[in-house]
């Protein structure tokens, strides 16, 4: 196993670079941190690059080499990790990975975000579509970039079997709606979806951001538009727990 002293090191350098849209793009692999979310890359059949160990946590090294004898395998002192991991107080590990495959098909079931800009939503929608049975995820301008450390901390692995595309949301709507497809979108001026009309076949479920919702010039595409009805004060929902809600309420249809 290789050591490495310093954050300036050339593999620690690159390793960092990929918690960047920019590294990303570069490498075409992400960072994936601590033990369970590498084991999830590895069984979903991402390919390892380099994996960087904390020199304390021999542990990890135990349990986690033989599955990474693939992979470039470095240890370094504990600050060096904290260099070049994103979260504030790293797990003892991090690796490179491929890139998951985007998504080259269109699967019945898709999730859409519309402007969905804050990570944490993005990554729990993705979770949360992973979990009802959903089989893809596309992004629209605006969007968190899906495969920064926030989202993918949050979507805990599900980014890794769930495929997402980003696109152009008006065109790839408008043809997708003339390919059979259902378009649903969440509208706080909706049906009121405790009347939640059964959906089968092909559907997409349109989820907008945090601030306005789902664009007007969408909305107007839309087959359906469906609101949660809200017995107290409040206006509005959370976009990931809106979209859990309306996800859960069309599988049980």
């Amino acid at each position: 196993m290789e050591r490495i002293e310093s954050a300036k090191n050339p593999s620690a350098q690159r390793l960092k670079s990929l918690t960047t849209g920019k590294g990303r793009s570069q490498w075409s692999q992400c960072l994936v941190e601590g033990e369970k979310m590498i084991r999830e890359a590895l069984s979903c059949g991402l390919i390892p690059g380099e994996v960087l160990f904390d020199e304390n946590r021999t542990d990890l090294m135990e349990r986690l080499s033989g599955d990474l004898s693939s992979a470039r395998r470095l240890v370094c002192p504990t600050h060096v990790l904290s260099a070049v991991c994103d979260t504030v107080t790293p797990q003892g590990v991090c690796a490179s990975f491929s890139m998951p495959a985007p998504m080259e098909r269109m699967p019945d079931r898709l999730v859409v975000l519309d402007g969905v800009q804050d990570p944490g939503n993005v990554g729990t929608i993705w979770r949360t579509a992973d979990a009802a049975g959903f089989e893809g995820l596309l992004l629209g301008e605006g969007c968190a970039d899906p495969f920064s450390p926030k989202v993918q901390r949050s979507a805990m692995g599900s980014a890794f079997r769930l495929p997402c595309r980003k696109c152009g949301l008006e065109d790839e709507l408008a043809r997708l709606k003339r390919e059979g497809w259902t378009l649903a979108a969440a509208s706080l001026s909706g049906q009121d979806t405790s009347c939640f009309p059964g959906l089968t076949g092909k559907l997409c479920l349109i989820i907008g951001s945090e601030a306005h919702g789902v664009r007007g010039s969408i909305l107007d595409m839309c087959d359906l538009n469906l609101k949660i009805p809200m017995r107290g004060g409040a206006e509005s929902l959370n976009a990931a727990v809106a979209a859990g809600i309306m996800m859960y309420a069309i599988w049980k249809g």
